[in-house]
């Protein structure tokens, strides 16, 4: 296996609310010397919650990179005082109201690895609970309740979003552990 690149330089050219961004000078074996951008993101968890055996909770909200508004599957980023399993747990309930009785940690992977250090967690929630969501406050969130057959359908008119799409084929497959998180 061939070695990882070196960096040369790294200059920081941005720091967000939710991300940063900066800059490698990167020499490859051969010598070759390359810039590399890089969105630095923490890690994010989706949930696909399950409130009946034919049935997923998603939630609809404006994207404004896409400049339209995405059904997905809950989800939100993990922060750095809590385990995965709990930030699972807050992202659900925020967005949903809902809690669950057993969440089954399904795998982990890169979201972008072209160009972004993001690694999402993704969780099976059933024995779902409703209650009030708690939106944060730049939060417009619309819930809905689809039969994964309608949840197909949102996909392949361009409603939905990558997530939403992995857990779908998760549910098609296996259901056994996708990715690893070993990577990090």
């Amino acid at each position: 296996m061939e070695t990882p690149p070196r960096i040369v330089t790294t200059h920081n050219a941005f720091a967000g609310r939710v991300f940063d961004i900066h800059t490698d000078e990167v020499q490859y074996s051969d010598g070759a010397v390359h810039r590399v951008d890089v969105v630095e993101h923490g890690a994010s968890l989706g949930i696909l919650a399950m409130p009946a055996p034919d049935e997923l909770v998603m939630v609809r909200q404006y994207r404004h990179a896409a400049r339209e508004y995405v059904w997905e599957i809950p989800a939100g980023m993990a922060e750095p005082d809590e385990s995965l399993e709990d930030g699972a747990r807050r992202e659900l309930l925020e967005e949903t109201g809902f809690t669950a009785e057993r969440l089954t940690k399904i795998g982990a992977f890169w979201t972008t690895p072209g160009f972004c250090s993001e690694i999402m967690y993704l969780y099976h929630a059933e024995g779902l609970l409703e209650g009030s969501p708690q939106f944060a406050d730049d939060e417009r969130i619309e819930i809905g309740r689809f039969t994964i057959e309608t949840a197909w359908r949102l996909l392949a008119h361009g409603t939905a979003d990558m997530k939403t799409a992995i857990a779908l084929l998760w549910l098609q497959g296996r259901r056994s552990e996708i990715g690893s998180d070993s990577c990090r």
